[in-house]
């Protein structure tokens, strides 16, 4: 029978704490790189983002995120545009809720979008018929039954 030589298993990887959660420095986008919206998740590591100039990118998250930062739908991320392909991009970096106001306060993102709602294709739907969605009982009818 080998030894086992290791610190632990898989229970005691999920535990590992990152330091990712603390404040960390804003990152704004450079030339060659967007800002992004998700609009669903695909599996397999990608997502179809809507992109701030308007283009609907299929993404690729990067193995270093992979597994360690879970992106869902309707968050803001970083992407890096390819040169060689103008319908695909890589995940850099998901912003945190409170970074996503900050960059939509500092004016880089439009006023249009709406953040972290989670709802597949948040930017163009409207909201119409809200109050459709709730049904009012009175209390005489609760008696009854």
């Amino acid at each position: 029978m080998p030894k086992n030589k290791g610190k632990g298993g898989k229970n005691r990887k999920r535990g590992k704490n990152e330091a990712d959660d603390e404040k960390r420095e804003l990152i704004f986008k450079e030339d060659g790189q967007e800002y992004a919206q998700v609009i669903r998740m695909l599996g397999n590591g990608r997502c179809e983002a809507t992109c701030i100039d308007g283009t609907k990118r299929l993404c690729h998250i990067r193995g270093k995120m992979h597994k360690k930062v879970w992106i869902a739908t309707g968050d803001i991320i970083l992407v890096g545009l390819r040169d060689y392909q103008d319908d695909k991009a890589d995940v850099i970096l998901k912003y945190m809720p409170d970074e996503a106001r900050l960059l939509k306060a500092y004016g880089e993102l439009p006023e249009n979008t709406r953040l972290n709602e989670g709802i597949a294709g948040g930017i163009d739907e409207e909201d119409d018929g809200v109050a459709d969605d709730y049904i009012e009982f009175e209390d005489e009818d609760i008696d009854k039954i």
